[in-house]
């Protein structure tokens, strides 16, 4: 649609024109393309085509042509049309295209189309004249010294817009009249709404859906239209393209207006502007600005304006800038022939004094603080500005604020009227002040003159001046940069013979001049001068300066504290001057812009600051101050002598600090006051009114709590350590337990608890809220619990390094444990909740630094820092100081409460009101709120607390409070908006408002969802689930189901979130994707949420769509502009390199999260298909894997495969080897500063940081340096400079921790894949051999390289290729007799190599070594069939096994008789395997190696312990039992195959370990005992395999071997009778036999061996020769 390219269009030229002009961005190039794209729509500025009849014929005939494309419209398209059209005056067809494109936008903001439609004309219009703004700013504005690239272009783009070619501006006039003509326009229009909306209101009619939310959008839109309009206005008439007959239009305009608002206010600079640039001389010609000037002097006269002060001020704009024409008139100009010059100056100087009677300063100085309002409480200021005001109109409190840009530029107007009227206008000036002070002395001479008909203009003026300047330090210095200019003189005159009123005022003006270091210092020179002046002359002249502030505070004080006569109705000294002889009612307001005048420059400025507290210095200011603070004062003047102490605790040293804490105790005690007589010291405390009385005036009490949180700060000098404490250690130990204790109490009973509950006023309560807020901060804050870790947990003594006393000492004065415990309160807590429950409209609606915003930011921060330190408070220090009295007599603690998160679950609101604050348009807010929020979420005791009393199930509290009312889809909608991806934040880079945003929000959710894996937490609510007890579930109509939930928010960016610029990785882009990777892979592997989140990746093909975005990575792949392999290189050679210190390693170690995910992803979701028995989709996803990808349109794409992921391999990161032996290391258990995160255990570098810090200050203070004989300095420098390169080697080591940790990650993943792959997907069988194959040739490098001490890597990949030799087929035509097979079987047999490498390298371990033995077992078992008796492989295979050495061979015996659990059934079985093979090629290396290691004798030795072993072992261990002996027997029986290996085993005893077990001799019907159901039939299965070795060694040795026949008789005979009850078992004589036995095979073998060893025979034979021997007996 042409509507939806025009908006989209102005708002990329809009971010182009922030990027240029704001953010300094390189985007000048796409800048032009986008200008000369959108000049048309900027020239034409608000035109538009109004309501047209036959535009209307068309539509209802029902086709219309939009653009290209013809549409067929019915009749409810066409009313809605018509509708729109009467609403914005607009051609209907023009109508009918903006109400088609705001077709979808309406579903995104969830409006009517015809509501969306009126937001996006307006949006539209707005951003037109937002864009034309910057660019007349940029190009035009001429004050503006910023340096803009590309200037030249914007130059040229407004010149082009204006249509100004050459010197012909008159286009640009005519534009200018445009841009006036919009702005009555669009005041008509908003006249028309508010008359709708009154009309509405009175009628009492029931508005349509959304009328007052477009009514009010409209309103202020076009407000910000008229805004802009009036800015562009100003900026073209500061570069002449603005005539007179332009500014005749414009007070034509302006002296129509009738209503004093906003849209008044707009034509304030403007007007200002366009005066300048027509009365300044060079401008406009001499004789039509003496008829411009006449003609506005007798418009005083003959024109009725409405506003009358606007009238006043445009004159005084006009004559201050006029009146510059006479300054240095040029006598040759025929113009001003018979002038009389010093005659039009007094008229003009009449002129100007009428039009200050009609209110010309009252009305400048209202708008001044309308456009710039106190938004802090500032009484002094708001008092004098009410005096001066008086019933001057001011804008509505309703109305909204002007932007930054128009306050701006109305201060600029408002200094250039000032410099004008100073500069040109002298005469005025002066006569303005001796009028008005000889008025001023008439008025109070006269009995009945009133107050109020006292002039003040010049009053009005100074506070003009302050206005104008303040808050912009560059502008105030022109004051001060030449002492010789018209700006300085004015101060020095001003300074001069002031009464009470006046001075007032020239003290808030100097205030806002000495703004910034250098200003303060000028200010500060400046009353230096004055009063060096003033002291060097007889007669006193009144100047302001240091002299006369100090002489009047002085004669104050000592009037306050003469106990002989009371308070003077004035306190000012006489002076000569007849001004200054009047008594003076406005004395204590004098004396309160002095002290804040003081406290203002001394907290600016150094040199003011050394100044005041100099020890040879006259005056203390200190002392005077306190001396101030009499219970006779006023509570406002006590306020600012606080403040006045304060300014001075700016960078405070330990000195200045300790001096005011004595000075301020001393206070306390002495009832206000320091030189007090009485003896102090046997007082216990202060008066028992002091505290009332400061509780009582809130200006007291507010500015007390500045103080003390100036006092309690940190230190300038401090280390970082803050070990040392804010004030002296024994302060007040001469009158009770030393420390603060009672300060600190009224800060939070007294005024947090109670004052900041009572107070009405809401910015009073802001403003309160706020200091006893940051007072609480600094005293938490400036706490070092690292301290305690130290003292606890190292060799170093923390007591004799600490700058106070002791440990013990310093947890029990330090502020931080009062305040503590005062957290603890119920009332404070009540205070503090109800700080952070504010209206979330009202908080939006203020300004970012708004006391309410700050207040409310003060109150996260505090609740941050109770969650952070409770731990130490409550476990350490609380109970250690439990047993002191002192702490037993004034505990205020709640028992009740065992840790902060107690009193969250009674003030559950929090949760929802941060949630919702994250939705307001303050960045800082957000953050603060969402950090807290993961704090709340992360901890487990609100994670899991449970809804009722005693419950130990059920959905957790703060999980139902959000689902409560809807909040957490508010808050979740919320959400998914700020995750919304922007282009624009690319080109901000990581300083952009919504990077930030976004970061914390993904770190909030993986923190929640790392908290709590198996319980629903608020992360899940505000992801979009509903939540269970146990469970989640997605609802329909829910934010999820309409993928519009933040999950879905976070999916997208995982794919649309670019990690790179196509050239190099980035650090700070990947920052944000990986972490959205992180949420989705959290929440598929958790069982709570895995069935819900891996349907909706599926739904969303998340996997088709991520893969062709894969890259594939090598060493010199840039990660932030440096690649790994030159900085390992670089490493290698002796070079230090900051890859791994700086953005280059977290960008490569997000790139490795984020493909361990992926790869995790696909594994899980083809493991999925598999179980579901969905082959079609398991197809697409092994397509996918294989290298191509099916997109979801159906198109087709290469991506990189699954060997092409294996790229993460080949990057090796060497270790980092730390300096231990370091004499900062010396002594120190690194173990206390370590912190685990993510499952990694990491160093901590604040930690290390401050533990360097503390070893260094031991060595200081034990004059470490000195004994090393070289200078302290340098020794001092060498040692902080080493510290730095140590934090940044362990810096360095924990990335590369992090690096292989998630390098690790990455490979178990890729093997998981893998072997999923090989067990899921449909492959031929050729192809499946082939992907073995060519894993095999992937991985093998790895693995052997792996063996040099990557114990991991190798482990993983030993699994992989175990499965994957299980999976083979040795019989596949792949393995054929070729080449191709030849190559295919170097493959298996480098595996096999590989895998017996394995059994002995050095980072063996037992479970490598059992998946080198499977390995192995399996090759021997696979190709056994082409390793018959005299085969080349079989050859081939044994050589391999000698080529290994007997180490091989030793591990594996090691492993096989005494191995760990299945460890050494794999090594007898894999022996077992390598004896068969040696056997069939009739090799006796094996047999031999056995016989060399006694592992033969080892395992007969073995038989005789069975019994005993069987017996004694528990029950689950049996199993494991059996099946080692049954492979050990198994390996006996395959050894006794042989001849040779029978004579081996036969002489090894096996006969005599059979006969030493007893096994043979067990209850043939009882078998062993031992714990098993089943143990007589497996005592069978063992005997049978014993006997089974028994046949085969008898029957490898032959019946020629007569004495292992005998041998074998022997255990026959020996044995008969178990052999015999075998027997009759078997035929089911005698015992009954179980249906589960078989002992065919047991006696099958014990028939072979009587059978073989003629045992009958040789039976028969003996008892025939026993029975002749005894034939004669």
């Amino acid at each position: 649609m042409a509507d939806d390219d025009s908006l989209a269009g102005l708002q990329a030229l809009h971010r182009d024109l922030c990027s240029v002009i704001d953010l300094k961005l390189p985007v000048l190039d796409r800048l032009v393309v986008n200008l000369e794209a959108r000049l048309g729509e900027l020239k034409a500025l608000l035109d538009k085509k109004p309501k047209d009849d036959a535009s209307r014929r068309t539509l209802s005939s029902g086709v219309i042509k939009i653009g290209d494309e013809e549409y067929r419209v019915n009749d409810e398209f066409t009313q809605k049309t018509i509708e729109l059209a009467d609403a914005l005056n607009l051609d209907e067809l023009e109508a009918a295209a903006l109400f088609l494109g705001a077709e979808q936008e309406s579903k995104e903001l969830d409006r009517s189309q015809q509501q969306t439609a009126v937001i996006r004309f307006h949006r539209r219009r707005e951003t037109i004249l937002l864009c034309l703004q910057l660019i007349a700013r940029a190009a035009l504005d001429n004050t503006d010294e910023i340096e803009i690239v590309g200037k030249e272009v914007l130059q040229q783009a407004i010149s082009l817009i204006l249509g100004v070619e050459g010197n012909n501006a008159r286009p640009a006039f005519d534009f200018w009249a445009r841009c006036l003509s919009s702005m009555e326009a669009i005041e008509v229009w908003l006249h028309d709404i508010a008359e709708r909306l009154q009309s509405a209101q009175v009628v009492g009619q029931v508005s349509a859906p959304g009328f007052l939310e477009t009514m009010t959008f409209q309103r202020q839109s076009l407000t910000r239209q008229h805004e802009y309009l009036a800015a562009i206005c100003t900026y073209m008439a500061n570069m002449g393209y603005a005539s007179l007959d332009n500014y005749k239009s414009l007070l034509s305009r302006v002296k129509k207006l009738d209503k004093h608002d906003i849209l008044a206010v707009h034509y304030v600079p403007m007007t200002m502007r366009l005066t300048v640039h027509i009365a300044q001389e060079g401008q406009s010609q001499t004789q039509e600005a003496r008829r411009m000037h006449e003609t506005l002097m007798e418009s005083r006269e003959n024109d009725s304006w409405p506003l009358r002060n606007l009238h006043a001020a445009t004159l005084a704009w006009w004559l201050a800038e006029y009146s510059g024409r006479y300054v240095d008139p040029n006598p040759n100009d025929p113009d001003l022939a018979g002038v009389n010059f010093e005659e039009e100056a007094n008229a003009r100087s009449e002129a100007f004094l009428r039009a200050l009677d009609d209110g010309a300063f009252q009305f400048m100085l209202s708008i001044s603080q309308d456009v710039r309002p106190t938004r802090w409480y500032d009484p002094t200021k708001t008092s004098m500005i009410s005096s001066l005001l008086q019933e001057t109109l001011v804008l509505p409190s309703e109305t909204p604020p002007p932007q930054d840009f128009f306050v701006q530029l109305m201060m600029q107007q408002l200094r250039m009227f000032v410099d004008s009227f100073i500069t040109n206008m002298p005469d005025t000036l002066r006569r303005l002040k001796v009028e008005e002070d000889d008025q001023r002395r008439r008025l109070q001479m006269s009995i009945q003159a009133p107050a109020a008909d006292q002039p003040m203009h010049l009053e009005r003026f100074l506070l003009l001046v302050s206005y104008a300047y303040d808050g912009n330090p560059e502008a105030a210095g022109e004051f001060w940069e030449d002492k010789e200019s018209n700006l300085y003189g004015f101060l020095q005159w001003a300074a001069k013979r002031q009464p009470t009123p006046r001075i007032a005022m020239f003290c808030e003006m100097l205030r806002s001049l000495s703004t910034g270091q250098e200003n303060a210092d000028s200010a500060h020179k400046f009353l230096l001068e004055e009063g060096a002046m003033a002291t060097g002359k007889i007669r006193r002249t009144g100047s302001l300066s240091y002299t006369h502030i100090f002489n009047e505070l002085l004669e104050f004080q000592n009037d306050i504290h003469d106990t002989k006569k009371s308070l003077p109705s004035h306190i000012l000294p006489q002076s000569q001057n007849p001004a200054d002889q009047v008594a003076e009612p406005e004395s204590a307001t004098m004396l309160e812009s002095y002290l804040r005048l003081l406290a203002h420059i001394c907290s600016q400025s150094f040199m003011a600051r050394s100044w005041m507290l100099a020890p040879e210095r006259e005056h203390n200011l200190v002392g005077i101050c306190f001396n101030l603070c009499a219970d006779k004062v006023e509570s406002a003047l006590r306020a600012s002598a606080f403040d006045a102490v304060a300014s001075l605790l700016v960078e405070k040293t330990p000195q200045v600090a300790a001096s005011i804490w004595t000075n301020l105790d001393e206070w306390t005690v002495s009832g206000f006051h320091v030189a007090c007589k009485q003896n102090t010291t046997i007082m216990g405390g202060p008066r028992d009114d002091l505290w009332v009385t400061l509780a009582h005036g809130y200006d007291e009490y507010l500015a007390f709590v500045r103080l003390l949180i100036a006092l309690v700060g940190p230190y300038v000098d401090d280390l970082g350590l803050y070990d040392t404490l804010p004030f002296p250690e024994s302060l007040g130990s001469t009158r009770r337990m030393p420390g603060i204790q009672r300060f600190i109490d009224f800060v939070m009973s007294q005024i947090f608890a109670e004052r900041t509950l009572d107070v009405e006023d809401p910015l009073q309560k802001s403003v309160l809220r706020s200091a006893c807020l940051r007072f609480i901060a600094t005293c938490l804050s400036t706490f070092n619990e690292d301290l305690v870790v130290f003292a606890n947990k190292s060799s170093l003594d923390v007591d004799a390094v600490m700058d106070t006393s002791s440990l013990l000492a310093y947890v029990t004065l330090h502020p931080f444990t009062r305040v503590m415990e005062w957290l603890f309160n119920d009332k404070v807590l009540k205070a503090l909740f109800a700080c952070s429950h504010q209206d979330v409209g009202e908080v939006d609606a203020a300004l970012a630094d708004s006391p309410l915003v700050q207040s409310l930011m003060l109150t996260l921060e505090v609740m941050d820092l109770v969650m952070e330190l409770q731990t130490t408070f409550l476990d350490i220090i609380r109970p250690a100081l439990k047993s002191q009295s002192s702490f037993q007599d004034s505990q205020v603690f709640n028992i009740a409460l065992t840790s902060f998160e107690d009193a969250i679950l009674n003030n559950l609101q929090l949760i929802v009101d941060l949630g919702l604050f994250c939705g307001t348009g303050h960045e800082m807010l957000t953050l603060a709120s969402l950090h807290l929020l993961e704090k709340l979420a992360s901890s487990r005791k609100l994670a899991v607390s449970p809804a009722g009393f005693g419950q130990r199930s059920g959905r957790s509290k703060i999980v139902g409070v959000l689902e409560k009312d809807g909040e957490a889809e508010r808050i979740g909608r919320c959400f998914a908006s700020l995750m919304q991806f922007r282009e624009e934040e690319l080109e901000a880079g990581p300083e952009a408002p919504g990077y930030a945003v976004k970061f914390r929000i993904l770190e909030f959710l993986n923190s929640c969802l790392d908290a709590v894996a198996t319980r629903p937490t608020i992360a899940h609510v505000l992801l979009g689930l509903s939540c269970g007890s146990t469970s989640v579930q997605v609802l329909d109509g829910s934010l999820w189901s309409e993928g519009k939930s933040l999950f879905h928010a976070v999916m997208l960016l995982a794919v649309t979130y670019p990690d790179n610029d196509g050239e190099m990785f980035i650090s700070w882009r990947s920052d944000i994707k990986s972490r959205c990777w992180d949420v989705l892979h959290k929440m598929w592997r958790s069982p709570l949420t895995r069935s819900v989140v891996m349907d909706e990746l599926r739904i969303n093909e998340l996997l088709y769509v991520q893969a062709p975005c894969l890259t594939v990575i090598d060493a010199e792949t840039v990660w932030d502009g440096a690649p790994l392999g030159s900085a390992i290189e670089r490493e290698a050679s002796g070079e230090v390199t900051s890859f791994f210190t700086g953005p280059p390693a977290v960008s490569f170690q997000n790139f490795l999260q984020m493909r361990a995910a992926y790869l995790d992803y696909a594994a899980r979701e083809l493991q999925l298909m598999v179980k579901q028995g969905l082959p079609s989709l398991k197809a697409r996803i092994q397509n996918s894997l294989l290298g191509v990808t099916v997109l979801p349109g159906g198109e087709s794409t290469r991506n990189p495969g699954v060997f092409d992921l294996f790229d993460f391999v080949e990057i090796v990161i060497p270790e980092r080897t730390l300096p231990l032996q370091h004499e900062l290391l010396e002594g120190v258990d690194l173990s206390m500063c370590t912190e685990e995160k993510g499952g990694v255990a990491l160093y901590s570098l604040n930690l290390l940081a401050q533990l360097f810090t503390l070893k260094r200050k031991k060595w200081k203070k034990d004059l470490y340096y000195a004994s090393q004989n070289k200078d302290q300095v340098t020794k001092e420098q060498e040692m902080q400079t080493a510290a730095e390169a140590i934090l940044m080697l362990f810096d360095d080591h924990n990335r590369r921790t992090l690096i292989d940790h998630y390098r690790r990650s990455v490979l178990r993943s890729w093997v998981q894949l893998m072997r999923v792959m090989l067990q899921g997907c449909d492959f031929e069988p050729a192809a499946r051999t082939a992907f073995i194959l060519q894993t095999f040739q992937v991985i093998l490098p790895k693995l052997e390289f792996s063996y040099n001490g990557d114990p991991e890597t190798a482990l993983h990949l030993l699994r992989l290729a175990e499965t994957l030799i299980q999976k083979m087929e040795f019989e596949s035509p792949v393995l054929a007799k070729n080449k191709a097979g030849d190559f295919s079987n170097d493959r298996l047999s480098q595996l096999f190599r590989a895998a017996l490498v394995g059994v002995y390298c050095s980072i063996t371990t037992p479970e490598l070594r059992e998946l080198c033995y499977q390995i192995a077992l399996r090759y021997i078992i696979g190709v056994s069939a082409q390793t018959g008796k005299g085969s080349a492989l079989g050859r081939h295979i044994l050589n391999t096994i000698k080529h290994c050495g007997s180490h091989l061979l030793e591990v594996m015996c090691d492993d096989a008789y005494g191995g760990q659990g299945s460890c050494r059934i794999s090594a007898l079985l894999l022996l077992n395997s390598l004896v068969a093979l040696a056997t069939r090629q009739e090799s006796k290396y094996i047999l031999e190696t056995f016989v060399a290691l006694n592992f033969i004798g080892v395992l007969v030795d073995n038989i005789k312990h069975i019994p005993k072993e069987l017996q004694a072992a528990a029950a689950p261990q049996i199993p494991m039992l059996l099946q080692n002996y049954e492979a050990s027997l198994a390996l006996l029986l395959r050894i006794c195959q042989s001849r040779l290996g029978s004579a081996y085993v036969l002489n090894a005893g096996l006969f005599q370990a059979i006969r030493q077990s007893g096994i043979f001799r067990v209850d043939a019907d009882l078998g062993l005992e031992f714990d098993d159901p089943d143990s007589l039939k497996k005592y069978y299965d063992l005997i049978l395999a014993i006997l089974r070795v028994v046949n085969a060694a008898v029957i490898a040795r032959g019946r020629q071997n007569e004495q292992t026949v005998f041998q074998a008789r022997e255990f026959l005979r020996e044995n008969r009778q178990s052999v015999v009850s075998i027997f009759k078992r078997s035929v089911n004589v005698g015992a009954a036999r179980d249906a589960q036995e078989d002992l065919t095979d047991l006696v099958d073998c014990l028939t072979v061996l009587v059978e073989f060893t003629g045992f009958l025979q040789y039976e028969e034979s003996t008892a025939l020769k026993k029975d002749r021997a005894d034939f004669f007996s």
